[in-house]
């Protein structure tokens, strides 16, 4: 299909991939209308993208799940891939992920399968430019909000780019391979316990952090359905319908967990047996269908000395490096 040339476009899109979005770090104030937070599955790698190309940290950019998608850019701008690595080209020239790479007026940016990992983030300096919904450009497709139009992207989509915060001398820069290796671990995904942790029998609660539980493919932003040995409650009824957060583990009938994730309700009468804690919730994000994950319980007062430590590495003195030519 011949796409036609848009002078004042920035990017045009020339395939979509699998399943390409618009999102910023979400609208987390919103729960109380029933809206969840919706925002970047990986958060970290978005945040780390934007700081590659000068933006904001939650400036909006192009989340790319699995597969990636082929874009032509009509201006000279700064871009950044952050994330999985899906073998991208820039003209048919490797681009590596995580770190900044300069593109001319006409150059075409083409993304392949995820080698690893689920998702990988499009930044480019200025941002996506998409109207905002409850002060927030992040895409929630179950309620076609927000992005383009609340869908995913189309073959054919003009995207439209801001002002450049970073001008035309900014030299290259990559993330420190120390700091990637901090954020993207191996190893259990950390927990803390539950509010109905107490509904289930302590075999239960063992089996749970000494298991290993495999992604369903039925998984999506709204949850991750894990299959494994299944948890049996205490007593076995549901609890009172209340309030759910970001990375609640809830355990349904079957007794095969679940990670609520970016775009789930905001209420419901499942117990929950552990919670994700923020630092690790990005490395939720990428996993993917078939993967293997474990879990393992932590204090609170760990979770929260985790999550300083990440805050203190999202900045660019800490986390960026230049590339030498």
């Amino acid at each position: 299909m011949r796409i036609p040339s848009h002078p004042r476009a920035s990017i045009l899109a020339l395939s979509p991939g699998f399943l390409t979005t618009v999102q910023d770090l979400g609208r987390d104030h919103c729960a109380h209308w029933g809206i969840p937070p919706s925002g970047a599955a990986d958060p970290v790698s978005l945040r780390l993208g934007n700081l590659l190309v000068g933006n904001p940290q939650n400036a909006p950019a192009l989340e790319m799940t699995l597969v990636g998608g082929s874009f032509r850019f009509e201006r000279t701008s700064i871009i950044a891939l952050a994330g999985s690595d899906l073998g991208a080209t820039l003209d048919n020239e490797e681009i590596p992920a995580w770190q900044s790479a300069r593109v001319k007026p006409g150059q075409t940016l083409r993304c392949g399968s995820m080698k690893s990992g689920a998702r990988c983030y499009l930044c480019v300096a200025g941002g996506i430019l998409v109207q905002p919904v409850l002060s927030s450009a992040s895409t929630h497709l179950l309620a076609a909000l927000g992005g383009i139009s609340g869908r995913s992207l189309k073959a054919g989509d003009v995207l439209q780019c801001g002002a450049q915060r970073a001008g035309p001398s900014m030299k290259p820069r990559a993330v420190n391979r120390r700091v990637l290796e901090f954020f993207f671990r191996k190893g259990p995904i950390r927990v803390t316990a539950g509010p109905q942790g107490d509904l289930f029998s302590a075999d239960s609660q063992l089996r749970f952090s000494a298991s290993t539980y495999t992604v369903k493919e039925e998984s999506d932003r709204m949850g991750l359905r894990l299959k494994g040995p299944a948890l049996k409650r205490v007593v076995d009824r549901d609890t009172t319908t209340e309030g759910i957060s970001l990375g609640a583990i809830q355990v349904p009938p079957d007794g095969e967990p679940i990670i609520l994730f970016v775009e789930h309700p905001t209420t419901g009468g499942y117990p929950k047996i552990a919670n994700v804690i923020s630092a690790d919730l990005h490395r939720v994000g990428q996993l993917r269908p078939r993967d293997e994950t474990n879990f393992e319980f932590v204090k609170h007062e760990i979770a929260i000395s985790l999550l300083k430590e990440q805050e203190y590495l999202l900045s660019p003195q800490r986390s960026l490096q230049p590339i030498s030519r």
